[in-house]
């Protein structure tokens, strides 16, 4: 669907974008993540044809963004962080004017804003002035003015910025929605924001991709460091410690809790080898019963923190 090779943007002399390359598949939601001046809006501008590229290309179903920029924004449905929107308009009349520029037949325009107004919940406001509105409901005026012309592809910029829990939670269910008709990239640096919403993840740092992956993928591979948990019965912990030093992978066990008989237990492994077969076979040859090993994965905040924090 969509095709990032060695994109690139300078400002002046300073490099935001260096030399990219992804692809994202139709009916795809991607999350595209970072801190604050990753480069996440400068690539999101240089997809929907706001900002050229200093070199690479970017290529839309069979559209080169060189050659076919107009082609590729009639496909593209646009929301920036900051939603450009007449705050002295009512919420209807904003709607059908944006109608009217973006060519929506005349005896289609009432259809089209009732839908919208369906997906995007604002049914309840389209009397009342955009300036009026929370901005939970702004957001989602703004999102109904980017899907206006029923694109194929929906580029979101920080969606979520500056909503409380409540709105954030019916703006994501509304891109999920969304998401299983359109592709959707969505830029964020929410951690929360990507694991609820996004099929997949690309982590951008200094203008470069440093991970790219879904979130589980991601979480696998996220470094040597590594817990185990373990539940035994008919074992004291200082017993389960003596066993367990003589793996020199193991850097620390943790009492989680003793209670009834069961010891819950902690361990921590700082190599990327998995020895859950070792500790198992260990275990075997004592009289502990095992009722539950499994390996805790590694979670994405500490993921991003890792590849994203300065030389």
């Amino acid at each position: 669907m969509i095709n990032v090779e060695n994109l690139t943007r300078y400002y002046d002399d300073f490099c935001a974008v260096d030399n990219i390359n992804f692809e994202i598949k139709k009916g795809e939601i991607l999350g595209l993540l970072g801190p604050n001046g990753a480069g996440k809006t400068t690539t999101l501008r240089m997809l929907t044809g706001f900002l050229r590229p200093s070199s690479g290309n970017i290529s839309v179903k069979d559209f080169n963004i060189q050659k076919d920029l107009l082609e590729i924004k009639k496909l593209i449905g646009y929301l920036p962080e900051s939603a450009p929107l007449y705050y002295d308009m009512i919420v209807y009349d904003y709607l059908d004017f944006i109608a009217n520029i973006r060519g929506i037949e005349s005896n289609k325009v009432k259809e089209r804003i009732r839908k919208l107004a369906n997906l995007c919940a604002i049914t309840a406001v389209m009397h009342k002035s955009i300036g009026e509105l929370s901005k939970g409901y702004k957001q989602r005026v703004g999102l109904a003015h980017a899907m206006m012309s029923d694109p194929e592809v929906l580029v979101l910029d920080e969606p979520t910025s500056g909503l409380d829990p409540n709105q954030i939670i019916e703006i994501r269910e509304i891109i999920k929605e969304i998401g299983k008709q359109k592709t959707v990239i969505l830029s964020t640096h929410i951690l929360s924001e990507v694991e609820a919403t996004c099929d997949r993840v690309v982590i951008i740092n200094q203008g470069k991709i440093v991970a790219d992956g879904n979130t589980e993928t991601l979480k696998q591979a996220g470094g040597k460091q590594h817990f185990l948990n373990i539940s035994i019965a008919g074992v004291a912990f200082d017993e389960v410690k003596g066993l367990f030093k003589s793996f020199n992978e193991i850097s620390e066990i943790s009492l989680i809790n003793h209670d009834q008989n069961i010891l819950n237990v902690k361990v921590k492994c700082i190599s990327e080898k998995d020895i859950r077969p070792d500790i198992y076979k260990k275990i075997k040859e004592t009289d502990w019963i095992l009722l539950d090993f499994h390996r805790e994965t590694e979670s994405l905040e500490n993921i991003f923190r890792d590849l994203t924090k300065e030389n």
